[in-house]
C-alpha cells in the first residue's frame, strides 16, 4: 500500500513574506506561481481566491507528470483538472450528515447505540452515549489511523464493498475499548469519520458515496467530484499524484483504500470544490437550499463551532486554537481575517497530493492551494500559494 496517511491537519499559512507583485493581474499572479512552484519543486500548484458568489482568482501552473516524465503534450495542467482532496473530504462528510439532520434521517445528540443498532450490543460501554459530534471533532477515543494501525491493515487488504467494509470496521472498532478517553484530548481520528461515514449509511440507506453524490455534489453542480485518484491509467487526461518523485498512476495504490472513503478519497476540479466552499460562505448569511434540502443558518455555525472541552465541576471550556476543532475544520485565529477572527482550514493528503483550504467567515472569502505530491515541499508550496493570493487581496482592498 503506498500511503497511509489521509490528512494532516495544520496551523497553516501566516501570511509570510514574499516577493512584492502588482497584485491582481493574472500573467503576474501565473509567473509569481510558477516561480514558487520552481522553488519548491512541486510539479504542478493549484490555487484560488474566492467569495460566496464568485471566483476572483484561480491558477494552475506546472505539468500533470513531473517535469521530463513526459513529454505527451497532454501532460499540460488545464484548470479544469481534478485534484486529490484528502482529509478536506471530512467537513464534506460532517455537511453530508447535515443534510441527513435537516431531512430528519437523525438527530446530533442521538447517542451511537441507537444510530448504530446493529453494533449495539457488541457496542463497549464507553462509546455507547458518544454521539456524531464527537467523532466529528476527534473526541471519540478512537485511534488516529494516519499510519500502518493493525485494524486498519486489516480491512484495507480484505475484499468486499466498501459499505460492507465499513459496517464491519465499525462494529470491531466500537466493540474495543477506547485507545484514549472519550470526550478528553483530541486525537486526530481517520477512524471517527468512517464510523460517522457509516451511520450516514445506515439512515440514509445508501452508500456514503451515493448520498454525497446525491445530496450534496449533485445539487451544487461538481461535475468533477470523484473517488480515488482522478483520471484513467490509460491515458493523460489528468495529473498524476507523485511519491517520493515517482508518478503514481491511477489504480492500486494510488491512494488509501475505499472503506476509508467518509475520511478523505473525494477529487475534484478547484472549481468544484470552490462550489461546496462557497456554500458555507452563503451559508454565514441565511439558510441555504442544497438540493431538496434547506441547511438553516444556525447549522452552517454549528458546522463552524469547535467542541469544547468539559470544564471541571460542570460547564464548558474553550479549547486552544491548536485543538479547536469541530465537524471536519480546524478552527484558529488568524490577525488577517475579519471580524472575530475566526477561520476555518483544513489540509489533506493520502501521501502523493497535498491541500490545503481556509475559510474567512466574516470576510466573505477563502482561499484555496494544491499540488499533486507529498513531498516535504508541498505544505510550503501551498502555504505560500494561499499567502501570495492573500497578500493580493490585502493590496486590492487598500486601493
Amino acid at each position: 500500500m503506498a500511503a497511509l496517511v489521509v490528512g494532516v491537519i495544520a496551523g497553516g499559512c501566516v501570511a509570510p513574506a514574499l516577493a512584492a507583485t502588482d497584485g491582481v493581474r493574472p500573467d503576474a499572479t501565473a509567473a509569481a506561481l510558477e516561480a514558487l512552484r520552481e522553488r519548491q519543486r512541486v510539479p504542478a500548484l493549484g490555487a484560488a481566491r474566492f467569495t460566496a458568489d464568485t471566483i476572483e482568482s484561480l491558477h494552475v501552473v506546472g505539468r500533470r507528470v513531473a517535469d521530463g516524465a513526459s513529454d505527451d503534450p497532454e501532460a499540460a495542467l488545464q484548470p479544469d483538472d481534478a485534484w486529490h482532496l484528502g482529509s478536506c473530504t471530512k467537513s464534506m462528510t460532517a455537511t453530508l450528515l447535515a443534510l441527513l439532520v435537516e431531512r430528519g434521517d437523525l438527530r446530533w445528540e442521538a447517542p451511537l447505540a441507537q444510530l448504530l443498532p446493529a453494533c449495539a450490543s457488541t457496542m463497549h460501554a464507553a462509546f455507547r452515549e458518544l454521539t456524531l459530534v464527537e467523532l466529528l471533532a476527534h473526541r471519540a477515543g478512537l485511534a488516529a489511523m494516519t499510519g500502518p494501525d493493525p485494524l486498519f491493515v486489516k480491512y484495507a487488504t480484505q475484499t468486499g464493498t466498501p459499505p460492507a467494509l465499513r459496517a464491519a470496521f465499525t462494529q470491531e472498532l466500537l466493540a474495543a475499548p477506547p485507545g484514549h478517553p472519550p470526550r478528553g484530548a483530541m486525537v486526530y481520528s481517520n477512524a471517527g469519520f468512517v464510523v460517522a461515514g457509516h451511520v450516514a449509511e445506515v439512515v440514509g440507506r445508501k452508500r456514503w458515496e451515493e448520498l454525497i453524490e446525491e445530496l450534496l455534489f449533485a445539487p451544487l453542480g461538481m461535475t468533477t467530484a470523484g473517488f480515488g485518484a482522478p483520471g484513467e491509467p490509460d491515458e493523460l487526461a489528468a495529473p498524476r499524484g507523485h511519491l517520493e518523485g515517482a508518478v503514481v498512476e491511477p489504480g492500486p495504490g494510488s491512494d488509501n483504500p475505499a472503506f476509508l472513503g467518509p475520511a478523505g478519497t473525494v477529487h475534484a476540479s478547484l472549481a468544484d470544490w470552490i462550489k461546496y466552499l462557497q456554500l458555507h460562505l452563503r451559508g454565514v448569511r441565511g439558510d441555504v437550499k442544497v438540493g431538496a434540502v434547506t441547511l438553516k443558518q444556525a447549522t452552517f455555525a454549528r458546522l463552524r463551532t469547535a467542541w469544547r472541552v468539559p470544564a471541571a465541576g460542570g460547564g464548558v471550556a474553550a479549547a486552544a486554537d491548536a485543538n479547536a476543532y469541530g465537524y471536519g475544520w480546524l478552527l484558529p485565529h488568524r490577525d488577517w481575517a475579519a471580524g472575530d477572527k475566526l477561520v476555518l482550514t483544513h489540509t489533506g493528503s493520502n501521501g502523493m497530493w497535498f491541500c490545503c483550504a481556509w475559510l474567512d467567515p466574516a470576510g466573505g472569502y477563502g482561499l484555496v492551494a494544491t499540488t499533486n505530491t507529498g513531498s516535504p515541499n508541498a505544505a510550503a508550496a501551498t502555504d505560500g500559494a494561499v499567502a501570495l493570493l492573500l497578500q493580493q487581496r490585502a493590496a486590492a482592498t487598500k486601493r
